[in-house]
This record gives structure tokens, C-alpha cells and sequence, in this order.
């Protein structure tokens, strides 16, 4: 009588909703998914034109840092494979490493060896470009996958695909301004929205396209952001944030990130990351405790290491 009554108390939706939303705001079992070498160490025969570098996905602490647990791709291919985002619920989006128009799309939930491959779209657009984003949708209470298609002639596509329904869904309505540069720009997934950096005539913007009510905005990105490059677009505290390397710092011996967020359609710079000179700092994301993730190459020592600030 007890097994029945507790196995109907947590498969009902209500108390997945209660559970999830505790572990979202109390931060508990918070991981870092990273893909690094095995034994953390580059083994690659320069010589041999035919020697394929060997890496892997593994979770770890986000206290500690120390390896959790190594992850496999759930259909056991042994190519690389990239993640194009993830959900405080555990969920991650995986597919290949260089995305096609065919490239298959897998959600998968690492904790629980379970996954699900969504059937491929219909749509006839064979594309030169592809982006592809992941996450929940609050308002809707459904996983999206957000893909923007572009082919060599211009013709451009968005499509959505529901976790809950198993199905895509070709938007139709494209503004025009969309029809831009943003191929080789990043992009971000919030609360449902998919955010992506985009370029045209030289003007820098952040597009947005909400997954649920299926419309498009645009904001100009802040005027001191005059490149792309070290230009990446992220989450800080709850807001859309640009994170900027490229200005001097005025503290001696120290150099600077600046930092926007994104506030009622408008931009609002706050106070930079500062983090000490003399190493290639590379900012990776921003963690769910608001610390920034850097990765720090020493190209004379041969060796990367992964920092916060």
C-alpha cells in the first residue's frame, strides 16, 4: 500500500513541477558538463595526418570541480559530438558537431540514460547554415528546439519542435531585418526565448524569438560594442547579458570584461569582470551563481586550465 501511494505521489506532474522548482531555486545538483581529453591530457601524434584527437563529455561538481561521472552518447556513436543547450531540469540537446540540415537531433537526459530523437522536419530547405538552441519554456510548461536554417541562395527558415507534442512547427511569419548576418555569431536560450547575435551594414544586434508566443524582436546592441569579435551573449542574474573583451582596464597589472544587461528593451552596463593579465583569458558563460567561466590557455606551456571570476 505504502510502494503504490508514494509511486502515484511522484509520477504526478504536480509533484515533478514542486520537485524541479526546489532544485532550480536552491541550486541543488547543479553540474558542469564539460568536454575535455581523457585523463585530461592532449595525446595527438602530429605526424600521423590520419591521428583523430580523442575527447569526451563528463559531468562535474560546480562546487568542487572534480569528475562526477563520464557521459557516452546515448546511441554509443563514438564521433564528436556538441551540446546546443541544457535545462535547470537536466535536460541537454545534443547533435554533430558541424550541423547540416540533416543532422539528427537527440534530448537527452544524462542522470537517467534516457533520450529522445525527434523525427526529422519536413521542411525542403537545404541548408549551408544552421543554429540550433534548447531549453524550457515556463509559460508553456514544454522543452523547445529552435532551429534558424539559411541556404546559399537566401532562402532563410525557423522551426520549432515541442517535447510534448513531438512535433515541428515552420514559422511563417519571417521579418524582414532577420534576413541578416548570423551564421557565425552564438546565441542563447532563456526562459523559453532564443537569443542570437546578429550583423547587418556593420550594426550589431540581438535578435529574440519566443517559442511559445512565436515572435520576433530585435535590440541594437550598446554602441561600445563596435566588433564581434570577443563579443558573447549569455545569462547574468535572470537578464540576456553581452560580455565584451576588448577595452584596457585602468587598473594597473589587470584587464577587463565588460558587462551589459539586457532591462526593459534596453541596455544597462554594470560594473566589468576584472581578472589579472598575462594569460589568453577566453570567457566560456556565466555560471547559475553568477560567476564568470573562463577558459585560460598558456600556448608556451601547452596546457588550458578553467577558471572563475
Amino acid at each position: 500500500c505504502t510502494c503504490k501511494s508514494w509511486s502515484d505521489l511522484i509520477g504526478s506532474s504536480n509533484f515533478v513541477s514542486t520537485h524541479l522548482h526546489r532544485n532550480v531555486t536552491k541550486h541543488s545538483h547543479v553540474y558542469l558538463l564539460c568536454l575535455h581529453h581523457p585523463n585530461f591530457e592532449c595525446v595527438v601524434d602530429l605526424d600521423d595526418p590520419y591521428s583523430e584527437e580523442e575527447v569526451q563529455w563528463s559531468l562535474f561538481s560546480n562546487e568542487t570541480f572534480e569528475q562526477s561521472s563520464k557521459l557516452s552518447h546515448p546511441l554509443g556513436s563514438t564521433k564528436h559530438y556538441a551540446i546546443y543547450g541544457s535545462s535547470s531540469n537536466g535536460l541537454v540537446c545534443i547533435s554533430d558537431e558541424i550541423l547540416n540540415f540533416d543532422s539528427p537531433i537527440h534530448i537527452w537526459n544524462p542522470s537517467v540514460r534516457k533520450f529522445r530523437t525527434p523525427a526529422m522536419s519536413t521542411n525542403n530547405i537545404k541548408s549551408s547554415y544552421v543554429a540550433l538552441q534548447f531549453g524550457f519554456h515556463p509559460g508553456v510548461n514544454d522543452y523547445k528546439v529552435v532551429r534558424m536554417m539559411r541556404n546559399n541562395k537566401d532562402d532563410f527558415a525557423v522551426e520549432v519542435y515541442s517535447l510534448r507534442t513531438d512535433s515541428w512547427k515552420m514559422i511563417e511569419a519571417i521579418p524582414p531585418w532577420l534576413k541578416c548576418s548570423w551564421q557565425h555569431h552564438k546565441g542563447t536560450f532563456f526562459n523559453g526565448v532564443a537569443y542570437h547575435i546578429i550583423e547587418e551594414n556593420s550594426i550589431l544586434s540581438i535578435m529574440s524569438f519566443d517559442s511559445g508566443s512565436e515572435e520576433f524582436e530585435v535590440f541594437i546592441a550598446p554602441d561600445a560594442i563596435c566588433s564581434s569579435w570577443g563579443l558573447c551573449i549569455d545569462v547574468y542574474k535572470e537578464q540576456i547579458c553581452l560580455l565584451f573583451d576588448c577595452y584596457p582596464c585602468d587598473e594597473e597589472g589587470m584587464e577587463k570584461i565588460d558587462l551589459w544587461v539586457l532591462q526593459e528593451k534596453g541596455w544597462k552596463q554594470l560594473c566589468p569582470f576584472v581578472y589579472p593579465s598575462g594569460y589568453d583569458y577566453k570567457p566560456i558563460g556565466i555560471s547559475i551563481d553568477s560567476e564568470l567561466f573562463m577558459e585560460v590557455r598558456d600556448f608556451d606551456r601547452g596546457v588550458a586550465g578553467l577558471h572563475l571570476c
